[in-house]
């Protein structure tokens, strides 16, 4: 096992403080089986670079990012990015679709790994842990677009901000780039999707085995939103809005810097 993967395990399992199973099924050892597959994609096949940790503070926090890539990587290398280049390290906890629970194996392992379905009550539970969680507001939209779509984002669903609002969560906005071309569809199989109660099946000429390209992952300041979380959809509607462009000008930032696909 590597130093660096050694060294943070150790550092989680003593914030962690459990050698069981939380009330969502969390198990903080299975880290000794996950960490160093994500280490070795995180820092030897994605290369992925981080910006902007130092944005990510303690406590209760709803991280809110755009989804791409077919296979959630993307929220992956978020996870791994918090693991291993912020310290103290913090642990995130994703918010994984419903449909999830129907896999077998599959769904027990997210929930080993700290994956929760996504509800509003468990979104709730956790942000009362003072937890650190994960949001995808664009959902299976966002990751099964297809190449010819890549950076532009769907519609956000409203459920993060009314959660914010009445939790009192900061929102810290992420651009990630890179996801779009891991794995580029061309085609959507939606009667294979409806088939198997799938929101969609992305035909890729790659299959599943993503391709090598180099992540750019920006976090944002946090953002403060105050305000009744029953509020009209109109008036939730525009404080997303101001979630979604800041995701978008961080996505403008990292098309800007970046100087390849793969570098």
């Amino acid at each position: 096992m590597h130093d660096e993967v050694r060294e943070t395990i150790e550092l989680l399992l003593e914030r962690e403080q459990s050698e069981g199973y939380d009330p969502f099924g969390f198990r903080p050892k299975i880290l000794e089986q996950v960490l160093p597959v994500a280490h070795f994609l995180y820092r030897h096949w994605f290369r992925v670079e981080p910006h902007g940790l130092e944005n990510v503070p303690d406590g209760r926090l709803l991280l809110i990012a755009n989804h791409s890539g077919q296979l959630p990587f993307d929220g992956m290398m978020i996870g791994t990015a918090l693991v291993l280049d912020r310290r103290p390290p913090r642990v995130v906890r994703g918010m994984v679709e419903r449909w999830v629970p129907t896999l077998p194996f599959v769904s027990q392992f997210f929930a080993r790994a700290g994956q929760v379905v996504g509800t509003p009550a468990n979104a709730r539970a956790l942000l009362e842990r003072e937890e650190l969680l994960m949001v995808f507001p664009e959902g299976a939209r966002g990751i099964s677009k297809t190449f010819d779509r890549r950076y532009q984002l769907e519609e956000f669903g409203l459920g993060f901000m009314r959660l914010a609002l009445e939790t009192n969560t900061p929102i810290v906005p992420i651009g990630v780039v890179g996801a779009e071309e891991q794995l580029p569809s061309f085609y959507n199989a939606k009667g294979l999707a409806r088939l198997f109660g799938m929101p969609s099946v992305p035909v890729s000429p790659t299959l599943v085995l993503p391709l090598p390209v180099k992540y750019r992952i920006y976090f944002g300041e946090p953002l403060h939103f105050e305000g009744d979380p029953d509020d009209e959809d109109r008036v939730i509607r525009e404080r997303v809005d101001t979630v979604t462009a800041a995701i978008r000008a961080l996505l403008d930032r990292g098309l800007r810097e970046r100087t390849g696909i793969f570098s």
